[in-house]
């Protein structure tokens, strides 16, 4: 994994975007769709949009021999050994599994400033693996943190610093094994180590998938997407994690939890799944997973929609949502987001191609009278039998033609897909040049949906000014999912920090005051990143003190000795 993955930053280690030496932006690698390109409009982009200077580069260190000494619990290890099971006390092999993705975490790799990480890593290969760690750790009073993927962006994987005990990273990558395929049932048994991306592709060679993509699908785990209650571009045809889920089995320090049935729905009291769903690594290790499958779709179908403006567009989305028609991912970028991704289209590779481009921008700002400043691009995504697909489109595109939408291809839709993978490798650019940035997002009512937007923008516009941020930020969202009474809203945020003595103090005093907007706009705390240590300070107020309470009582049963205490959640 270090051979391929960045330490310091998002993804592999050959995929970036940068500038070459002709001031041209590219993006590196063989992995993506934009890899190998020339993004001639990218460098404008970027310097008119956060006032950066190439010339002024803050390049990121390399400095890892600041790993403090690992506090080994002796005894714990040496049983470990006895057990046969895979460990390491390697400075690399810590400081990798010692954070996330929240910007704090990388601002502070790329700085060379390492705080507490692991003490240990293990590598169980089984779930009886897990069960002896756990016991294990219970005996020795050793404090474990699961380890999927490494793509929490909720300070989730960050170790307590005033934890005493010695900290055990639990990497689970070593279960990855796909151990049955119920073909009668239309239900896999899966361990719960498994990457997004490996899950996906074994199943397609049998015939089926998932359908789950979260954004960070090609490095998060299952474990992880069950830890977290993660959510898909896909949920409109597969569902939710909660809703793709049979059966879960977690190792916790009291014993395993599984149900003694696999059958599709219970009345059996509060579902215990519920309790690990969502309980971000404070109870227990989750080990395997039965997960609904489908036949891989006959038919895919991307297109896109522009309309006028972003309120339009959201008209159009409620809609949808209220026809109950709509497609497999239907996300609306709000203008900020469609320059934004407009700058990472690719250089033309004819006349012709580039004519038909500046036919196309005539037609929709000239004939049709788009303000280039106000209007807005749906991406949309179809899957399923081929009949169906092109009925179901047919009725999206009637409803949008109805909110002023037109359709707009299906390039732009699939390049829009497409580009959710790359977005992440935008902000370690971004750092090379003293821009910082992060993403957060909330679910909302429909009602609220155009205000809460407005405003959590305008908030972080203001927060950065009255915070000695220079030149104006980058605030922009989309509408990523939609339900029958709400959608989810994601946002980005990003500022040119040169002048400011503490950047990172100033960023979470931003995100801190955008959060707050958004509860105060009727908000959820978070749609699908989790809670984390980032956002525990509001779940009082987002569950209730009583709610609060019951949720600590678990963990008190469950966990009486903390042994999983990476503090997340409560």
């Amino acid at each position: 994994k270090h051979d391929i993955m960045k330490w310091n930053g998002w993804g592999y280690s050959d995929s970036r975007f940068l500038f070459n030496k002709k001031g041209q932006a590219e993006f590196t690698g063989k992995r993506y769709r934009l890899s190998g390109l020339i993004l001639p409009s990218l460098k404008d982009w970027f310097e008119g949009t956060f006032g950066a200077n190439l010339q002024h580069k803050s390049p990121p260190a390399l400095n890892v021999s600041a790993v403090p000494p690992p506090n080994l619990n002796e005894s714990f290890v040496e049983e470990l050994k006895a057990a046969g099971v895979a460990l390491s006390q390697e400075p690399e092999d810590r400081v990798f599994r010692s954070h996330g993705h929240c910007l704090h975490e990388i601002f502070a790799l790329r700085e060379g400033r390492i705080s507490r990480v692991p003490d240990l890593v293990v590598w169980p290969s089984c779930h009886n693996d897990v069960v002896k760690i756990v016991e294990l750790a219970c005996k020795h009073n050793v404090c474990l943190i699961p380890y999927g993927g490494g793509t929490s962006v909720s300070s989730a994987l960050e170790c307590p610093p005033e934890e005493t005990r010695s900290i055990v990273s639990l990497d689970t990558s070593q279960m990855n094994r796909i151990l049955w395929i119920d073909e009668k049932n239309l239900t896999a048994h899966v361990e719960a180590g498994i990457i997004g991306q490996d899950l996906e592709r074994q199943l397609n060679e049998s015939g089926y998938c998932t359908g789950h993509e979260p954004d960070s699908m090609e490095f998060s785990s299952l474990g992880g997407w069950v830890a977290t209650r993660a959510s898909g571009m896909k949920k409109n045809i597969y569902g939710n994690i909660e809703d793709l889920v049979v059966h879960i089995k977690m190792v916790t320090p009291r014993g395993v939890i599984e149900k003694s049935c696999q059958g599709p729905r219970m009345s059996t009291g509060p579902d215990i799944h519920h309790f690990i769903m969502g309980s971000e690594g404070t109870l227990g290790v989750v080990t395997e997973v039965t997960m609904k499958i489908r036949p891989v779709p006959e038919y895919q179908k991307y297109g896109s929609i522009v309309f006028p403006n972003f309120q339009q567009g959201v008209a159009c989305l409620r809609e949808v949502a209220k026809q109950r028609c709509a497609p497999a991912s239907i996300r609306l970028m709000d203008n900020e987001q469609f320059q934004f991704g407009h700058a990472l289209k690719p250089q033309v590779s004819s006349i012709f191609t580039s004519f038909l481009d500046g036919l196309k921008k005539f037609y929709i700002t000239k004939f049709k009278g788009f303000d280039p400043h106000h209007l807005c691009v749906a991406t949309l995504l179809f899957e399923g039998d081929r009949e169906k697909v092109l009925q179901h489109e047919k009725q999206v595109y009637d409803i949008a033609a109805k909110f002023g939408g037109l359709a707009a291809g299906e390039d732009n839709g699939q390049r829009g897909y497409m580009l959710t993978f790359v977005i992440a490798y935008l902000r370690d650019l971004g750092m090379d040049y003293y821009v910082i940035g992060e993403s957060f997002e909330t679910s909302v009512p429909w009602d609220r949906v155009l205000d809460l937007c407005r405003n959590v923008k305008e908030r972080i516009v203001r927060e950065c000014k009255e915070r000695g941020v220079q030149f104006p930020p980058l605030s922009t969202c989309r509408v990523t999912q939609t339900y029958d009474a709400g959608a989810c809203v994601y946002f980005y945020f990003a500022f040119n920090y040169r002048g400011l003595s503490d950047p990172i103090h100033v960023y979470e005093n931003v995100e801190h005051a955008a959060r707050e907007e958004i509860l105060a706009n009727g908000g959820s705390l978070s749609h699908h990143h989790g809670v984390g240590k980032l956002r525990k300070e509001w779940m009082k107020e987002a569950v209730s003190t009583v709610g609060l309470g019951m949720l600590k009582s678990v963990k008190e049963y469950v966990d009486p000795s903390n042994i999983f205490g990476n503090r997340n959640l409560l």
